[in-house]
């Protein structure tokens, strides 16, 4: 038989095939099908790769090519009716819960405007010196050898600078931004059915690691001072709880910050309860002008803090690079937890981090970034004041990327939310920094992640439209 067939054709032919063959049957091999189809080697291997590919055979090395079972055949469109049904069992129960940090809708449309995020917008970024710095850290000639375990020494030292008191370089651990801090944190301080005490309200991802570490997060009230010691010492009283998780400067989502007479409070409470302190300082370089408080790890004298920080935040989000500090037996557990996830932090990352932060321009960044998030801070609050007059302003706040306001009695923030989105604006709705039911209704805007000036007063409009869309039987 002359076919002259092409591997597309080919491919057609042994389909045929295969629809008359029974599951698990064995198709003829490379040199019978060379043979009878008059074709060569490469397009019976061109063939065979894009039906096994489609699911439609299976190739075991030196047995052969086999019509695949129906469980695993696909659609040419790669969709599967594979029955993973087995899974739901095998997995037990929901450890990892991320419902209150993934987005339901997915991703927003083109032109929407972005006022639920997290960084900073690429105009704010330091992005020619990131740049610069990561293109030198490339061409180093030990660019891709192994870095340190807990991080180079030099970045070490900056972050140990950073912190303050008595902090030394070995007191630091180099970690993949902040998210990852937390995490290495939580599963090495409390063990899986530990309590862990947390600010209400608080940063939702904060809560999906402890949730994920098997901790059980037990809200602590805020007021306008930050974290209140008395409930704190009754909390820790309770529970037995070990751990506390706090942000003291510029809390997200309140802005609050830690009051000074409250700081040595916090720290005495934990220290007579035997626990520790793990302060997440992601705001540290976003100030908006004014003091930054002192990092609680500064004036501890006990080794009670774990301290947290990051770049990611002042700097862009793919600058994965913060850092764990802490004194004791703690440090080398988190050690030791970071060598089972993934041994270090890439080297030309960190190489990038140290030559940014140690350059004078970070500090002009940093002042720079932080009058552009004042100028933005006071335009939304502006704006929000005037198009949404039933919403309780909190602050404005003195650092820190969001706005955090109360809404009217009896709207549903979610739902708010969702309506929001599709006048064009994402806002975040405020149960979502709840570890148990909130108390009343809010949204967390963001000022940070938008263009410019003008967006965010459109965005201010377009929310305010949305409630009052909803009309009074909603709100």
């Amino acid at each position: 038989m002359n076919y002259g067939s092409t591997s597309g054709e080919l491919a057609d032919s042994l389909r045929a095939l295969v629809s008359r063959l029974s599951p698990g049957e064995r198709l003829p091999s490379s040199r019978e099908l060379i043979r009878e189809y008059r074709v060569g080697p490469a397009t019976v291997a061109r063939a065979i790769a894009a039906l096994a590919a489609e699911g439609v055979v299976v190739t075991r090395p030196g047995s052969g090519t086999f019509a695949a079972q129906p469980g695993r055949l696909r659609d040419a469109v790669g969709s599967s009716d594979t029955d993973t049904d087995w899974q739901t069992v095998a997995l037990t129960d929901r450890a990892v819960d991320t419902r209150l940090i993934a987005d339901p809708l997915g991703p927003p449309p083109a032109g929407t405007i972005t006022m639920d995020g997290g960084y900073v917008h690429r105009s704010l970024q330091p992005t020619r010196a990131l740049s610069a710095a990561l293109a030198r850290a490339a061409r180093r000639p030990d660019a891709w050898d192994r870095a340190p375990a807990g991080g180079l020494t030099a970045l070490r030292t900056v972050f140990a600078r950073i912190a303050g008191g008595s902090t030394a370089p070995q007191d630091v651990l180099v970690t993949a931004g902040g998210q990852s801090a937390l995490s290495i944190a939580f599963r090495a301080i409390a063990g899986p059915g530990s309590p862990v005490l947390v600010e209400s309200p608080t940063y939702p991802r904060a809560l999906a690691a402890a949730r994920a570490a098997g901790l059980r997060p037990v809200p602590v009230p805020l007021d306008a001072g930050g974290l209140r010691p008395d409930l704190l010492a009754d909390a820790f009283a309770m529970t037995g709880a070990r751990l506390l998780y706090c942000q003291p400067a510029f809390q997200n989502p309140t802005g609050t910050v830690l009051a000074p007479e409250r700081r040595r409070q916090i720290l005495d409470v934990a220290r007579a309860s035997g626990a520790f302190v793990l302060e997440d300082d992601f705001a540290r370089h976003l100030g908006h002008g004014g003091t930054v408080p002192r990092p609680l790890i500064a004036d501890d004298r006990d080794g009670t803090v774990v301290h947290v920080t990051s770049l990611t935040k002042p700097a862009a989000p793919s600058l994965r690079i913060g850092a764990l500090v802490a004194r004791g037996p703690v440090m080398e557990r988190m050690r030791a937890v970071r060598l089972v996830d993934d041994f270090f932090v890439t080297r030309p990352l960190q190489e990038a981090a140290l030559e940014v932060l140690s350059s004078p321009s970070w500090d002009r960044h940093v002042r720079s970034l932080g009058t552009a998030l004042r100028r933005r801070c006071a335009v939304l609050a502006a704006a929000v004041t005037r198009e949404i007059p039933a919403a309780a302003l909190a602050g404005p706040p003195a650092g820190g990327l969001h706005l955090w306001i109360r809404l009217p009695p009896g709207v549903d923030d979610t739902v708010l939310t969702s309506a929001a989105r599709q006048r064009g604006v994402t806002v975040s709705a405020g149960s979502r920094y709840f570890a148990t039911e909130p108390p009343a209704p809010h949204l967390r805007i963001g000022f940070a992640a938008t263009a410019d000036h003008t967006e965010l007063t459109e965005g201010a409009r377009r929310l305010g439209t949305a409630l009052t869309d909803l009309g009074p039987s909603d709100g």
